[in-house]
């Protein structure tokens, strides 16, 4: 009984919530903050942390965009890494691909997100791979 009053409550609270989203109007001088704050611009390449769950040592290296590097049994390709274009040292993405070559496999494809590194992350039960920042030269 005292879940199905929270979740009417809950119902509620989120439908009043997202009508009141609605009705407010966005200015221009929103809009344009708005727009400036995801302006990225492209990095030459980036610095990853690798870890080796199994021994606890972490190593960072630097990798060009286009280049592979290996991290213990797998291979790191590095498609691209952006940051915001006011703030070069932090908040990186990077594009990604990690494949494990002895089994032909790729493990993980897409972005990784620096300051959420958890978002979007390896799955693997030895080595943990993330984005720290982008190189700008």
């Amino acid at each position: 009984m005292i879940r199905f009053a929270l979740s009417v409550l809950m119902t509620a609270f989120v439908s009043a919530g997202a009508a009141l989203a609605q009705d407010t109007p966005i200015d221009d001088s929103q809009a344009d903050v708005a727009a400036s704050a995801i302006r990225a611009t492209n990095g030459s390449g980036a610095m990853l942390r690798g870890l080796d769950k199994l021994n606890g040592i972490a190593t960072d290296i630097e990798v060009t965009a286009g280049d592979s590097v290996e991290i213990g049994r797998i291979t790191v390709t590095l498609g691209e890494c952006r940051y915001p274009e006011d703030n070069p040292s932090g908040e990186a993405f990077a594009w990604m691909t990690i494949t494990d070559p002895s089994q032909d496999v790729t493990l993980f494809e897409g972005w990784m997100i620096a300051s959420s590194p958890a978002l979007s992350a390896l799955d693997h039960p030895r080595y943990d791979v993330w984005v720290i920042r982008c190189t700008t030269a």
